[in-house]
């Protein structure tokens, strides 16, 4: 699940993405409102958490244009501005949810997680294929019913794949899901990486096979004796 940080001090974006991707969220980082609504423009995002106070204005300013270009983003207010009056005022703009600096990490990210559960009204059924299931709520993937612990791109990589289960995963949109918006990603990185999970799904004999389709992108289906 990827979620898009608008935040213009950058030790405070640069904390908020450790944070986040400790707990298992991939985010992109976009210091203005021009910034952010180019990347909502340009990439898919589930949750967007929006500072303030930012250098070309209110964030607050950029609630309808956010809904505009995505009506279902979940939007949580993230700021120092925590009087009662600035909360509601956030509320009525349309945010989501409102959380005053400084914040407490298990919280922030609890909040997160109950916003992104509210992305869709029904609940999707996990997805099984092999020995690999991949929970929406929760988003994690298992094989052979144990937790997959791998590095955080390999991970990102198989839930992209996973989420397209016998579909085509086009390279732009998988370079996306895996590096964002923001990463330089070397010619071949995705092929590395892509090999390099192979390798992995064999060794815990997950019972799925990722293909090449030349000039499109990977197609993981599952692996028929």
């Amino acid at each position: 699940m990827r979620i898009l940080i608008v935040e213009d001090e950058p030790e405070i974006a640069q904390l908020l993405t450790e944070q986040l991707q400790d707990s298992g969220l991939e985010c992109d980082r976009a210091a203005t409102i021009g910034d952010a609504l180019m990347a909502l423009k340009s990439f898919a995002y589930e949750l967007v958490l929006l500072d303030r106070r930012l250098p070309d204005g209110d964030g607050l300013a950029a609630i309808p244009q956010i809904r505009g270009l995505r009506p279902n983003m979940r939007i949580i207010v993230l700021t120092a501005r925590d009087a009662p009056l600035d909360k509601a005022n956030g509320l009525d703009a349309g945010a989501d949810d409102y959380v005053a600096k400084p914040y407490d990490r298990a919280e922030l990210v609890a909040r997160i997680r109950a916003r992104l559960r509210q992305t869709s009204a029904t609940p999707l059924p996990p997805i099984q294929i092999g020995a690999i299931a991949f929970d929406h709520a929760t988003g994690q993937l298992t094989i052979a019913e144990r937790p997959f612990v791998a590095n955080r791109r390999e991970f990102c990589l198989l839930e992209a794949l996973v989420r397209r289960v016998n579909q085509v995963a086009p390279r732009n949109v998988l370079l996306q899901e895996v590096y964002g918006f923001e990463e330089a990603v070397l010619p071949g990185a995705l092929d590395t990486l892509v090999s390099r999970l192979r390798k992995r799904l064999h060794e815990l004999d997950s019972k799925v096979v990722i293909h090449l389709v030349r000039g499109r992108g990977y197609l993981l289906t599952e692996d028929v004796p």
